[in-house]
């Protein structure tokens, strides 16, 4: 299969390592991975913002970008939902646009979802001799759905151990623009979210969004660093726990 990864701006500026681990995942199962360098922002915080007519080109622009490939997978479930979700509205008015969209939004697709749904994978091989406690970001859970793919990929982990986190389908209170319009509700549900991730015991917390993972793990390094002899809880994007190190590609 001719597999396109659409990284995103959050992982292309500071976690490019998820991106690696995608492209190492497909290509160990037998994909010929691209990556369009021609690839913008999703419009997403444009959208939601209110910025329609600022959204619409980047909507054009992946369409384009993205149009021809059997599948385009990114390590986004945010990303995923705004194109699945708000392309269609948002092209609504331009019908040779609404029709590609249309064509292309069925070939989008989450890790997990490319994964377990279309390639028939739950069992990777790879091995991560952990704790690791999971969190359901919000557009992963409530607008795409996954429920227990990113599970059933992480429990077929060999040598990790999947501790359930109590409340775990509770916002950490990321939320893009949310966190800085918000910022004090914000705080407060990351406290309960750290405080819940830190009740597990586990070593690492695993989440599909890298920008949940950047505020989750922003507030763990912060309580770590003010908490006497508790190891700290490191944040993980699943894709690289299912890749392994980058050194055995």
């Amino acid at each position: 299969m001719r597999i396109a990864l659409f990284v995103t701006c959050v992982n292309d500026l500071m976690f490019p390592g998820t991106g690696r681990a995608v492209v190492r995942i497909l290509e160990r199962l037998g994909h010929t991975v691209e990556f369009p360098t021609a690839q913008s922002c999703c419009g997403q915080m444009h959208a939601n913002s209110g910025y329609r007519a600022e959204a619409l080109p980047l909507v054009r622009g992946f369409v384009d970008t993205f149009a021809g490939y059997d599948a385009v997978v990114a390590p986004s479930g945010s990303c995923v939902a705004m194109v699945r979700e708000s392309y269609p509205r948002l092209a609504v008015g331009d019908p040779d646009l609404a029709a590609a969209v249309d064509d292309l939004v069925p070939r989008v697709h989450e890790l997990s979802e490319l994964l377990v749904d279309v390639l028939g994978e739950t069992d990777l091989g790879a091995s991560f001799p952990h704790r690791v406690t999971y969190h359901p970001t919000c557009h992963g859970l409530r607008m795409l759905r996954l429920g227990d793919r990113p599970l059933r990929l992480l429990r077929a982990v060999r040598g990790l151990e999947l501790v359930e986190l109590p409340g775990a389908e509770e916002c950490c209170g990321f939320g893009g623009t949310f966190a800085m319009k918000n910022a004090d509700v914000s705080a407060a549900m990351l406290a309960d979210k750290c405080g819940a991730i830190r009740d597990t015991g586990a070593d690492y917390v695993a989440a599909a969004d890298n920008s949940c993972l950047a505020h989750i793990g922003g507030g763990l390094s912060r309580r770590d660093r003010t908490t006497d002899g508790d190891a700290p809880v490191r944040a993980i994007h699943y894709a690289e726990i299912l890749a392994g190190p980058e050194e055995q590609r």
